[in-house]
């Protein structure tokens, strides 16, 4: 460690005369340097990219808490791309970082790059989204969201809004991002939750790619292609919200001609949701930074740490959601 550290402190120096000399460099890469000395731990930090405010809201946290927490943070923004996320990562090793923590843009494929960081006994923490390796030894924990349960938990709420209803409800849904694990998982915990119902039926599925314009684009077709829909469930708020434009264009009242479900509780959901514009919000919080640097702290100092930690989250209905507002922090 203390080789790596001198190292660190011999490139910071060349770097220095480098800017100094008005040499300039520019790239998707940050770093937020604490200010402290050698002592300071060295976070390599990969974020999925800046799709919606849940992720603006996550990086956020992620640097406040590190400058707090006096942890150097290395952050790279993948902008959705898995081959960004592997260089970064592979860079963090090059960097010889202290630990290395990402937010997987989708689940597979994670391997070998995982494997070279274990090779170079560098500790991995996964933040968020998950990956399907088999080899568990490969990161040393999982800190983020339930996404089975946030889905389970709106399909259950749709079954019990509906149990009046006579006659077939016809839903669409909008995907996350294709092949990560919040769209996988959000999608099972919803299919399980209303596959008792026959009644409830999802007639349309596309990924909006957890955008606002993803969102409008496919509820746009989504309404050409299915005049008749009742149910929207989209994945996260951006996307729902990117829908209620399409709605409203189609001379629609979202909220009401057609029930809107999501995940999340970003502040824009949740101004949705208590204007009636949307129907329900499960919770998926994404201040996760000071979890993140505690956890930090206490791999770099050799603990043993759970190999999955949950966030506690909760679900909105209006009424919550103008009660939660004024003090909601993203």
């Amino acid at each position: 460690m203390r080789t790596r550290r001198t190292a660190r402190t011999i490139i910071a120096a060349f770097a220095t005369v480098l800017l100094t000399g008005g040499v300039a460099a520019c790239g998707n890469s940050d770093t937020g340097d604490t200010g402290g000395g050698d002592d300071n731990i060295v976070l390599g930090f990969s974020q999925v990219g800046a799709e919606s405010g849940w992720r603006t809201a996550n990086t956020s946290s992620i640097k406040a808490a590190a400058a707090e927490a006096s942890i150097e943070l290395k952050f790279d923004d993948a902008q959705q791309k898995q081959e960004n996320q592997i260089r970064a990562i592979r860079n963090f090793i090059q960097q010889k970082v202290d630990v290395i923590a990402f937010s997987p843009v989708v689940e597979s494929g994670w391997d070998t790059v995982l494997k070279e960081a274990k090779d170079a006994g560098i500790p991995v923490i996964l933040t968020d989204r998950a990956v399907d390796s088999a080899d568990k030894t490969l990161y040393k924990t999982f800190l983020g969201s339930d996404f089975v349960k946030e889905g389970r938990l709106s399909g259950e709420w749709l079954v019990e809004h509906t149990r009046s209803a006579t006659g077939p409800v016809n839903i669409v849904e909008l995907q996350g991002t294709t092949g990560s694990a919040p769209a996988n998982d959000r999608k099972k915990g919803f299919a399980e939750a209303i596959s008792a119902n026959p009644n409830l039926k999802i007639i349309a599925s596309q990924s909006g790619d957890f955008t606002r314009a993803g969102g409008k684009q496919v509820m746009e077709q989504f309404l050409k292609a299915n005049p008749d829909i009742d149910v929207l469930f989209a994945h996260n708020d951006d996307m729902g919200l990117g829908a209620v434009e399409a709605i409203t264009a189609a001379g629609k009242t979202p909220g009401k001609d057609i029930v809107i479900v999501t995940i999340d509780a970003v502040k824009d959901g949740m101004q949705a949701l208590a204007d009636g514009k949307f129907n329900f919000i499960a919770e998926c919080s994404p201040l996760l930074g000071p979890q993140l640097m505690d956890l930090v702290k206490k791999i770099h100092a050799g603990e043993q740490v759970p190999a999955r930690i949950e966030t506690e989250e909760t679900t909105f209905t209006q009424e919550q959601a103008k009660e939660a507002l004024p003090n909601r922090k993203y």
